[in-house]
């Protein structure tokens, strides 16, 4: 089952990124020859106006072939006689897209999951919040006189008291807690802290109902966004380690160990293997921008020169250069796939 999520999850982000190169070409002017998923001989293919669209045999790749991408091209629709600007941005839209998926599915994961409300789910097994007569149903209105609205709120008054309490105290303080039962009677109850035998945190004992709203909803894609960019900051990390050679070449990760990733996280649940999709899905996006030949932030680093050097690099020139540039890339996956089959399979 884990193969057919690595081929639904590669054949998505290879999707979504060339769709985004599609898209805005088709938006700019740019005429796409060729719209495939996939790569190899053609198994499926229907044209419809300009574009071919193709499936391909081996559910791995895919391309957006523009004319005049890289040889020259005298069509004034092809990609080397747009305006820098069409071209740029239809270079970056792969990329971005990918950005944008990773955003979605985070977002989907967290709001999946539920915000914790200030509705009791659960009351931890002779905890002294138990003892105190607090149930499961109950709603925590507030904490030593401090109202509560959410799950935030309690989680803010609980830190500041474990703030105000050094681990090494042997007198554990006690908290009045006001709730409203299901019945809709309201009533305050005083029960003591206890300290976490794992985290050594003071605990209530309670743990809340976990809830989805439409203002949740919203919410969920601003955490989406941030954990979007945490994941991005830590890549970047990541690679600027790689150049600088903190991170050896032998850590990297090809297609065979992305297959068996995705086997583990869906042993452990689908929520992981969306996870990972975000995860591969924001790695691709980052990585077609890094400025190097055949990937897309090559192909703009060389608008750029070619913004201030004019006609001295023909394209068909810069097409000889992503081509090397291409086989480079080739011989680095085969070097780590080799990698991976010795760490995964042999072994």
């Amino acid at each position: 089952m884990f193969i057919v999520y690595a081929i639904i999850i590669f054949a998505l982000l290879i999707f979504v990124h060339e769709f985004g190169h599609f898209i805005t070409a088709k938006a700019t002017g740019i005429k796409v020859k060729e719209f495939a998923l996939g790569m190899g001989p053609k198994f499926f293919k229907f044209r419809r106006g300009e574009t071919l669209f193709s499936l391909r045999v081996f559910p791995i790749g895919g391309f957006c072939a523009m004319e005049g991408e890289d040889e020259d091209s005298e069509d004034p629709h092809a990609f080397n006689n747009r305006p820098v600007p069409a071209r740029a941005l239809t270079l970056i839209a792969g990329s971005l897209m990918n950005i944008l998926l990773a955003v979605i599915l985070l977002s989907i994961i967290i709001f999946s999951g539920g915000q914790p409300s200030s509705q009791i789910d659960a009351v931890t097994a002779e905890s002294p919040a138990a003892s105190a007569g607090v149930s499961a149903g109950d709603t925590v209105l507030a904490i030593d006189g401090e109202s509560v609205e959410d799950w935030t709120d309690i989680s803010r008054i609980l830190a500041r008291i474990n703030e105000g309490i050094p681990a090494e105290a042997d007198t554990v303080p006690a908290v009045e807690i006001t709730v409203l039962r299901e019945d809709g009677a309201r009533e305050t109850v005083s029960t003591r802290l206890y300290r976490d035998a794992d985290d050594g945190i003071l605990k209530v004992g309670i743990s809340p109902v976990m809830k989805r709203s439409p203002m949740f909803a919203v919410k969920s894609i601003g955490y989406g966004a941030e954990a979007t960019w945490n994941m991005a900051k830590n890549m970047y990390d990541v690679l600027g380690k790689l150049f600088t050679g903190q991170v050896g070449m032998e850590q990297l990760t090809g297609p065979v160990g992305i297959v068996k990733t995705v086997g583990d996280s869906a042993k452990i649940g689908f929520v992981y293997v969306v996870q990972l999709a975000a995860l591969i899905s924001l790695n691709l996006g980052i990585v077609n921008l890094l400025p190097l030949p055949a990937l897309d932030g090559g192909r703009i680093l060389f608008l750029i020169i070619r913004l201030f050097t004019g006609n001295r690099i023909s394209d068909r020139v810069e097409g000889r250069i992503h081509l090397i540039g291409f086989l480079l890339l080739i011989a680095l996956m085969i070097y780590i796939t080799v990698i991976d089959v010795d760490r995964f399979i042999v072994t």
